[in-house]
């Protein structure tokens, strides 16, 4: 009877142990399970965080690079203006003078043309005086530049820039040898004459037959006959030289004696 209820007590505290065992390993278990969920919570805020912070990386590098590209901009605006800022003051220089190039050329311009009248007048007196060859082709460039003081549309620069060009073209009549037809009153008749100008040194002519020459005189500032065996021969070669027919070689001309001063 003892021993009987020694097993029941026995086996009562065997199921006690094995109810605590149970017992004890479900709460181990949800314990177990309660950990893994926080570590699984802390691994997803991790994730989470990391995601974020790779995300603040990426934007601050953004930034940053967006930053240092303004700087630069920034950088380069500032050459560009300094580099404008002179070009502009330079500008403000040259509006400056310009301005004071103006009222000086105002002034030029109302002494510019009392100027030009003086060298037509003393250009027309030249040709006058001058030996007369081509005097009417002369006497015309003298006329249009005289017409062109009156005329609005031509500027003084204008004029003045052709009183320098018809100065230049007597200049180039003191040089070379020139040809050229027309008449001259011989006898009281008018006869066709080739004339010759060697510079302004010598003025002659010779009748298109070849039987009469004779050459301008500067002092008495007529037209001299000239011996024909003197000089005809001489004079058609001049003509011919000066038209290019023949080679260049000395000539006898009639040449006035220099005056002594």
């Amino acid at each position: 009877m003892t021993m009987h209820r020694l097993k029941k007590a026995v086996i009562a505290a065997l199921t006690c142990a094995g109810i605590l065992a149970g017992a004890s390993v479900a709460v181990q278990a949800n314990t177990l399970d309660a950990i893994l969920e926080v570590g699984k919570a802390k691994n997803d805020a991790a994730r989470k965080s990391q995601a974020k912070v790779d995300r603040l990386a990426d934007e601050t590098r953004d930034l940053l690079t967006e930053f240092k590209t303004v700087v630069k901009q920034v950088d380069g605006l500032k050459v560009y203006n300094a580099r404008l800022e002179r070009q502009i003051e330079n500008q403000l220089k040259r509006i400056g003078q310009i301005d004071q190039s103006i009222d000086q050329v105002t002034i030029i311009q109302r002494q510019m043309t009392p100027l030009v009248i003086r060298m037509i007048d003393g250009l027309e007196q030249f040709v006058e005086l001058d030996v007369p060859f081509q005097k009417e082709e002369r006497l015309q460039r003298v006329q249009f530049l005289r017409d062109n003081l009156d005329r609005a549309d031509v500027s003084v620069a204008e004029k003045f820039r052709g009183v320098l060009e018809a100065y230049s073209i007597e200049l180039q009549y003191g040089r070379g040898v020139d040809t050229y037809r027309g008449t001259i009153d011989l006898g009281g008749a008018e006869r066709e004459v080739d004339f010759l100008r060697v510079g302004r040194i010598a003025l002659v002519y010779q009748t298109t037959d070849g039987a009469t020459s004779g050459a301008w005189d500067t002092s008495a500032r007529n037209w001299v006959e000239l011996p024909a065996g003197d000089y005809n021969a001489s004079i058609r070669k001049g003509i011919r030289i000066a038209k290019k027919q023949a080679t260049i070689e000395l000539l006898n001309m009639p040449v006035p004696a220099p005056e002594a001063n």
